[in-house]
């Protein structure tokens, strides 16, 4: 009886988890479209901010002799000090979102230290801040309450710090790396190499272009829209890594519902058994016991 008694609240206990694990995967269902929605508009204006920063920079180039003189542009072949910045969720239960992520970190800090460099990491999200302290690695920069809830100004104050640094010389190149939402079911780690940066070859005809720069604002025009740059493509990263969290959420807690479904099915085959194996017994017993009277 008392096998039945545990199975019964083994029983219990996993349709109570059942019920919340389903109403975390509607919670997650409903943020996730929310986030999606935003991860599509700042999508949209990261590539126009893009095509606008390629034209500018290559009118510069094609114009100006040497080229533009922006720091934020020179590329170093070998880098002495990489920042780099990393977007983790401050909560848990979403599966291996967060893990996808630092590997990726641990590969980048594994590639630049072989080749000499100082590798500083910035922590955007509780849980990378938690497993690089449990590992005992010192963080240049934590920040927590960012990714749960982005807004433009938290983006700029954190990627700032960054920029800052590399216009005072402390480091030679910034990358920014965050888990990305591709669709509803896949996340996508992603990679920035955010400065120097990379100044591509316009596309299209130049002729055609409607832009015009006067020359003695070109520099200050360039590296203000630069710094819209770097802050954008944070804000967007923290975005981009909230609707993909609130999908990897929902997916980890459909599994949850799914396998404590399971679980109730073959704990309700158990109680069956031990209930029926029970009245036999009891059966047997009471048989047993009228064949003694006789």
């Amino acid at each position: 009886m008392a096998n039945l008694k545990e199975i019964k609240r083994n029983i219990s206990s996993v349709k109570n988890t059942q019920k919340t694990t389903r109403a975390m995967k509607l919670v997650s269902t409903a943020k996730l479209k929310r986030a999606e929605e935003a991860a599509k508009r700042s999508r949209q204006y990261a590539v126009k901010l893009n095509e606008m920063l390629n034209e500018m920079s290559a009118k510069i180039n094609k114009f100006k002799v040497g080229g533009s003189s922006s720091k934020f542009f020179n590329e170093i072949e070998n880098p002495k000090v990489v920042d780099i910045v990393f977007v983790t969720a401050d909560k848990g239960l979403c599966g291996g979102f967060n893990i996808q992520t630092i590997k990726r970190v641990n590969a980048l800090v594994k590639e630049y230290k072989d080749k000499g460099a100082h590798v500083r990491l910035r922590a955007v999200g509780r849980k990378g801040i938690d497993f690089y302290s449990f590992q005992g690695v010192d963080l240049l920069e934590k920040d927590i309450g960012v990714s749960s809830a982005p807004t433009f100004q938290k983006a700029q104050e954190v990627i700032n710090k960054a920029v800052d640094d590399f216009t005072a010389g402390e480091s030679d190149k910034i990358i920014l790396v965050h888990n990305g939402y591709l669709n509803m079911i896949t996340q996508e780690v992603r990679q920035t190499d955010l400065i120097p940066v990379d100044m591509k070859t316009q596309s299209g005809d130049e002729a055609a272009s409607m832009m015009e720069i006067e020359a003695e604002d070109e520099e200050k025009m360039l590296d203000e829209l630069v710094r819209k740059y770097f802050e954008y493509n944070m804000h967007y990263a923290l975005i981009d890594s909230l609707a993909a969290e609130h999908s990897a959420r929902m997916q980890a807690m459909d599994a949850a519902t799914n396998n404590a479904k399971e679980k109730v099915k073959k704990l309700t085959v158990s109680y069956n058994k031990a209930r029926q194996e029970s009245i036999t017994t009891e059966l047997i017993e009471i048989i047993s016991g009228m064949e003694s009277l006789k």
